[in-house]
C-alpha cells in the first residue's frame, strides 16, 4: 500500500502525520519516502543512518556551434524559455545560443527541432537519492535536489522507484499541489491532506482535494491544531463527503517538542494507538473501493 501525505500549503503539520504514522506502525512492514526534495526534513525526526547516496541525472542540452545556422527552431520548441538564439550581426561570421539551464526541464525538444543536428544531449546532475534505516529500523529514502536545479519531478521519481508491494510506503510530500506534488500523489492508494481550520488551510485543502480527484486518488483529512480557528474545514469536509480521520488539537508541548525535532508519538506516546487506528481506517476506506471496482 502506498499512503501519500499531502497538504495544500505549508505548515500544515505534513511531517509531523507522516512521521508519526511510520513511527506507530511495524518497523518491519514500513517504508518511508521523504519526495519533499527541495526540502526534505522528514530525516530530523526519524533520525535515519544513511548508508547509500545514488546521484540522478538527466541529459542537459549542448551545442556544436559549428553546425548552427541560427533558425531559431531550438527556441521556438522550448516552452519553458531555456534556449535564446542570436543570430549573426553584420560584420560577424557566428552567432550565439544560450542555455538556460535553471529553467531546462530536459525534455528533448530542443534537440528534436534542430534542423542541423548542432544539439545533442549530455547528463547533467539533478540531484541524489539517500537511502538508509530509521532509528525505529525501518527503510528511509529522501531526495536533495541540487540546487539551482529547477524541475524536481525526476527526483521524486527517482525516490519512489525505492516504494516495495507488500509494505507499507508512507510517502511524505512537498506543500501546494503543483507538479512534484502530483507526482507524489499519482498511483498513490491513499492520500492523506492535512490542514489546518483557518481560512488558508480551507481554500488550500479545496484545491487539494481537487487533485486528488483529478488523480483518481481516494482522500481523507488531518485537522491539526483542530480547536483554533472556524468550523469553515469542518462544513467543507462534510459538503464534499471527504472523511476527517483524524483531529489534532493545539497543544504547546506538541509544538515545543516539534521545534526540537522530537516526534508527536514520543512526545505524547498516547497518540501511537491514535495513528494505528488512522492507518485502519485508511485501509477500510481503500478497500471499500476496491470492492466498488
Amino acid at each position: 500500500m502506498i499512503i501519500t501525505v499531502a497538504s495544500g500549503k505549508g505548515g500544515t503539520g505534513k511531517t509531523l502525520v507522516s512521521t508519526s504514522l511510520a513511527l506507530s506502525l511495524g518497523a518491519e512492514n514500513v517504508r518511508f519516502f521523504d519526495c519533499d526534495v527541495e526540502e526534505p526534513n522528514g530525516y530530523i525526526f526519524l533520525k535515519p543512518v544513511i548508508d547509500k547516496s545514488v546521484k540522478v541525472y538527466l541529459p542537459k542540452p549542448r551545442v556544436n556551434i559549428e553546425k548552427c545556422n541560427f533558425c531559431g527552431s531550438c527556441a521556438s520548441a522550448c516552452v519553458y524559455n531555456a534556449v535564446a538564439v542570436i543570430k549573426p550581426m553584420a560584420g560577424k561570421t557566428k552567432g550565439s545560443v544560450l542555455f538556460f539551464y535553471e529553467l531546462c526541464h530536459s525534455c528533448g525538444a530542443c534537440s528534436l527541432a534542430c534542423t542541423q543536428r548542432a544539439i545533442h544531449e549530455e547528463p547533467g546532475e539533478k540531484g541524489e537519492v539517500e537511502t538508509g534505516t530509521a532509528k525505529n529500523g525501518f527503510f528511509f529514502a529522501h531526495g536533495r535536489l541540487k540546487p539551482s536545479e529547477a524541475n524536481p519531478v525526476p527526483l521524486v521519481k527517482a525516490v519512489k522507484k525505492y516504494a516495495e508491494d507488500g509494505k507499507i510506503n508512507i510517502i511524505d510530500s512537498s506543500p501546494g499541489t503543483s507538479c512534484p506534488v502530483v507526482q507524489a500523489v499519482n498511483g498513490s492508494d491513499f492520500c492523506l491532506l492535512v490542514t489546518e481550520p483557518t481560512p488558508f488551510g480551507l481554500n488550500d485543502l479545496a484545491l487539494a482535494v481537487e487533485m486528488t480527484r483529478e488523480l483518481n486518488v481516494p482522500a481523507g483529512v488531518v485537522i491539526n491544531r483542530s480547536d483554533i480557528g472556524d468550523s469553515a474545514v469542518e462544513e467543507y469536509c462534510s459538503k464534499e463527503k471527504v472523511p476527517v480521520l483524524l483531529r489534532i488539537p493545539f497543544r504547546r508541548e506538541i509544538a515545543v517538542a516539534y521545534s526540537k525535532g522530537i516526534p508527536l508519538v514520543e512526545s505524547s506516546p498516547e497518540f501511537r494507538e491514535v495513528f494505528k487506528k488512522l492507518f485502519y481506517d485508511i485501509c477500510s476506506i481503500v478497500e471499500a473501493k476496491r470492492r466498488q471496482k
